[in-house]
């Protein structure tokens, strides 16, 4: 009889650990679509600070560096999706 509990325990741990790594990927899982949509968020922050920017800049050398740095936080943002 013993025997056929220390099976079932065993069976049981196997299982407990299963569901342990199911949550924990899961949690793994939230956690990078947050952090993804919090870079994003981030993201879109700054190209509309550029773009409000852009429209009053008048030196020619500033437009060229809120110009590379649209372009550059489009790229970011489109790497993301």
């Amino acid at each position: 009889m013993a025997r056929g509990w220390e099976s079932k325990d065993v069976v049981s741990q196997l299982e407990a650990k299963e569901t342990l790594a199911e949550n924990l990927s899961r949690s793994q899982k939230q956690a990078e679509e947050a952090r993804r949509e919090l870079e994003r968020s981030g993201l879109t922050l700054s190209r509309t600070r550029i773009l409000n920017e852009l429209e009053s800049a008048t030196n020619p050398n500033h437009r060229r560096s809120l110009e590379a740095a649209l372009a550059h936080l489009n790229q970011k943002l489109e790497e993301l999706n």
